[in-house]
């Protein structure tokens, strides 16, 4: 009898760690190399320039480089008052190639904004579950701060 349970518990972890495998052998370097409006979501913003900021009504617009992640790109702006207060945080680029990046974004983009807005800083939690978009998020955010101080 303890041989059948034995045998069985071995065979379900095996079949639910086949079941857990990924079986994509392409790494982030394909995933940079796909189309852009296949593998990622953007918004785009009239305002934006390049890297710059533009001035507006005592506010200035920041955008972080693109940070290249293994699902897909993720780039930033940040909005700052004159005493440089963050003041608005848009996700411009985000993954979104699949239904779970989707999913997966919706839920941990506007955390990392909040966060973002309360700490004013690239002091932020990671948010679980969405490791490599918050990893890309901070990299970009961290960028931005970084010409906003210039």
């Amino acid at each position: 009898m303890k041989r059948i349970v034995l045998w069985l518990m071995s065979t379900l972890s095996a079949v639910v760690l086949l079941f857990g495998y990924h079986t994509s052998t392409s790494g982030p370097a394909a995933t940079a190399q796909a189309p852009v409006g296949a593998s990622l979501s953007t918004r785009s913003v009239a305002a934006a320039s390049g890297g710059g900021g533009g001035t507006g009504g005592g506010t200035s617009t920041v955008t972080g480089d693109v940070a290249q992640t293994r699902w897909g790109p993720v780039q930033v702006q940040l909005t700052l008052d004159t005493s440089g207060t963050i003041t608005d945080v848009e996700v411009l680029q985000y993954p979104s190639g699949s239904h779970e990046d989707q999913q997966i974004n919706s839920f941990a983009l506007p955390r990392l904004v909040q966060e973002t807005l309360d700490a004013q800083s690239a002091h932020v939690d990671m948010v679980s579950g969405a490791t490599v978009t918050s990893q890309g998020y901070l990299t970009s955010l961290q960028s931005a701060l970084d010409q906003a101080s210039a």
